[in-house]
């Protein structure tokens, strides 16, 4: 099992293969636009402008299971992102990160990288970085600023 043999749905309502970004750095990101961690899309949006798109992909993947922070529908959740923080890197449709209905992309990254308190992700704004071949080398917690793994992720960049 690869990351890359994994399909996940656009938050326009297309499915698409994760090997459309294999070759990439990627930040996978659980999201939600009433939380208090929200404010980090604009520091994603930041890094993106930064690093993305040719070698480095930020993936946001909206997620409702935290005290209801994401109950809106997906072009309520697009238009959000775009109008309150410009978001320019690709959003997902809303998904869950953990319990019995977990995506299998969440299942497989946490199966990788298992938080301080175990597997499962325990809020909104947790991140999963993985490398060009698809291997899952980081997981920072939601209060780890997106801008603090500009670094790490330049290094990865220049090691494709």
């Amino acid at each position: 099992m690869s990351i890359h043999n994994i399909n996940v749905t656009t938050i326009s309502n297309k499915t698409i293969s994760l090997t459309e970004y294999a070759g990439k750095i990627l930040l996978i990101v659980n999201t939600a636009s009433k939380c208090g961690f929200t404010p980090q899309y604009k520091e994603l949006e930041e890094l993106y402008q930064k690093l993305g798109n040719e070698h480095f992909e930020i993936l946001g993947f909206p997620c409702n299971q935290f005290a209801n922070q994401e109950p809106g529908t997906s072009s309520e959740i697009q238009s959000f992102c775009q109008l309150n923080y410009g978001v320019t890197f690709p959003l997902f449709e809303k998904i869950d990160v953990k319990g019995p209905d977990i995506h299998p992309l969440f299942k497989y990254l946490c199966a990788q990288k298992k938080g301080l308190l175990g597997g499962d992700i325990k809020w909104n704004f947790t991140k999963f970085l993985v490398d060009s071949k698809g291997t899952v080398i980081g997981r920072f917690a939601p209060t780890t600023s997106p801008l603090k793994l500009e670094q790490k992720i330049r290094e990865l960049i220049e090691n494709i």
